[in-house]
């Protein structure tokens, strides 16, 4: 059965980007060079789940950062809104979790990196989220989007691991009880 995974950068007040989705406030951290466990993470998954607003911010990076295929949730994009060099490196779905999930394991995908709040949120809402990890960056931002928002049911969690960094963040590796 495929697996859904989360690994996201958070505030220590609980915002994950702006209200108006930018990150300003990470990509000024200085991380000293550390990669947090992003690219072992990274290697480790099939297939990257991410809502359109995520997206929207990535393609502001500049250069492409994913080497994985990255599905775009969206009920307004399609595969004709993608800039041609991601064709073929990223599709959009309007599947709901669960669907989305079960055409993954079709295709072969055993773990999903699953990216974004509103995302995230609906997944754990589905139940599809086996393990988090959550980056604590010290930055008080006030206001913003939360990683986490209306859930159906409590969500148990236990903690696995927490590594501080010499750059003042810490991860926290939870997973679902």
């Amino acid at each position: 059965m495929i697996t859904g995974h989360v690994m996201m950068a958070m505030s220590l007040d609980g915002f994950i980007a702006r209200k108006d989705h930018t990150i300003d406030w990470l990509t000024k951290q200085d991380t000293l060079g550390e990669d947090f466990g992003f690219e072992a993470f990274q290697a480790s998954i099939d297939v990257i789940v991410m809502g359109s607003s995520s997206f929207k911010t990535v393609l502001g990076f500049g250069d492409w950062p994913y080497k994985k295929l990255v599905i775009v949730l969206s009920k307004s994009m399609t595969n004709n809104d993608l800039p041609n060099d991601l064709k073929g490196k990223v599709d959009i779905s309007d599947l709901p979790p669960q669907e989305l999930m079960e055409s993954l394991e079709a295709r072969g995908c055993k773990r999903a990196y699953i990216d974004g709040g509103a995302v995230v949120q609906s997944f754990l809402r589905a139940g599809l989220v086996n393990d988090m990890r959550i980056t604590f960056v010290p930055i008080l931002i006030g206001d913003g989007i939360r990683l986490f928002g209306d859930l159906n049911t409590d969500v148990d969690l236990k903690l696995e691991t927490v590594e501080t960094y010499k750059s003042g963040l810490v991860s926290a590796s939870y997973n679902m009880v």
